[in-house]
This record gives C-alpha cells, sequence and structure tokens, in this order.
C-alpha cells in the first residue's frame, strides 16, 4: 500500500547539494492531515484514507460536511480528500504528518495546472504558424483541420483553439530531497504542477 499526504505548493528555490551541484527543487507544505474515516475492506470493499487539511470555519462548510464532521469529533476542515494509504494504528482524530516520507523517496504529485485561458494554436500545441509576410493572412491559424470527399469531416480529436490549462496533472518520478519535519516541509526535485498555494496531493510507494 502507497503513503499519501495532502499540502500545498509554497514555490521553487535551489538546493545545494554535498558534492556542491545545485538542485531545483518545489517548496511543499505537506499536512498535518487529520483521519475522518478509514475504509476498510469488509465493509466498503477496498482500503483508504479519508483525510482533511486546513482548518476553516463552521459557517464556510457545507452542512452536511460540517455535521458530518462534528459527528466523527473531528475539527472544520477545508479540504477534503480520500488518498491511497492505510494504517490499521490510525483511527477517526488521528493526525498524519510529513514524517511517512524519508529523503530519496519517489514520489507522484498531482495537482491542477495554471489556467492560460482561451488560447490559439501557436501557444496551445506549439503549431508554427504560416508566413509573416505582408498580406499573406495566414499568420497564426491552425490551417486545414479535416478531410476532403471522404469522410468530409473533421478528425476526432483535432488539435483546435481551446481552454489552456487548468486541468488535473500528474507528475511522476520525482524525489523528495529534504523533509523538515517540524515546519511540515518537504523539498521536492523538479516543478510541480500549480500555482502557488494550490492544494496538491503527494502519494509514494511505502518501503
Amino acid at each position: 500500500m502507497s503513503k499519501a499526504l495532502i499540502g500545498k505548493k509554497i514555490g521553487m528555490t535551489e538546493y545545494f547539494c554535498e558534492d556542491g551541484s545545485i538542485l531545483p527543487v518545489t517548496i511543499c507544505e505537506l499536512g498535518p492531515c487529520v483521519v475522518i474515516q478509514k475504509k476498510t475492506s469488509d465493509k466498503d470493499g477496498y482500503q483508504s484514507l479519508k483525510v482533511g487539511y486546513m482548518d476553516a470555519k463552521e459557517q464556510r462548510l457545507n452542512k452536511s460536511i460540517a455535521e458530518d464532521l462534528k459527528k466523527r469529533g473531528v475539527a472544520p476542515k477545508k479540504v477534503l480528500r480520500e488518498i491511497d494509504a492505510f494504517d490499521e494504528s490510525l483511527n477517526n482524530g488521528s493526525v498524519i504528518s510529513c514524517s511517512i516520507f524519508s529523503e530519496n523517496d519517489i514520489v507522484e504529485v498531482t495537482g491542477t495546472s495554471k489556467g492560460r485561458g482561451f488560447a490559439g494554436v501557436v501557444k496551445r500545441y506549439g503549431f508554427r504558424g504560416g508566413r509573416k509576410s505582408r498580406g499573406s493572412n495566414f499568420d497564426r491559424a491552425p490551417g486545414s483541420i479535416g478531410a476532403c470527399a471522404y469522410p468530409s469531416e473533421v478528425w476526432k480529436g483535432q488539435k483546435m483553439p481551446g481552454r489552456l490549462g487548468n486541468k488535473t496533472v500528474t507528475i511522476k518520478n520525482l524525489k523528495i530531497v529534504k523533509v523538515f519535519t517540524d515546519k511540515n516541509i518537504v523539498l521536492i526535485s523538479g516543478a510541480v504542477p500549480g500555482k502557488r498555494n494550490s492544494i496538491i496531493v503527494v502519494k509514494a510507494k511505502a518501503n
């Protein structure tokens, strides 16, 4: 079973390794998360944990969610997620911190990519576009988008202008460089999806 935790992206910086090399890292705040519900194979058909992250005011929550948290004896939380992790020792109200991760753990990070708005094919897919000469009338256009007489339709999945970004993205094979358990801060190599302070889920395979 893998281990996972909810957090948020703080930003990027550089980390100086012992050999003097510089490594680009993303600063992430992971946890602490509170267990809201433990799902088991006997009762639910699979094993996972429903956890909450970041304190919230009760009046800002959906009434049904607020009542459910109150019934389970958990303080109001802003972010609720079901993560692919399980531990028999955890119960409702148990706190999970970033100490579950270790340096050099290989993780995958899931987040929502930055929204770029409506974009054309040059920005969205890297199309070259047409000639830039005067009077060409074909600069950043997509060009032909379909077949001729047969089948006389636009192919399914054709690359066209549309919304760019703002999608759920998972980046795999990232490495945990440093863990600061006292501050709930984890340094992850490379870039993770999302803007600053956006919610992310970090998952690693258990040793």
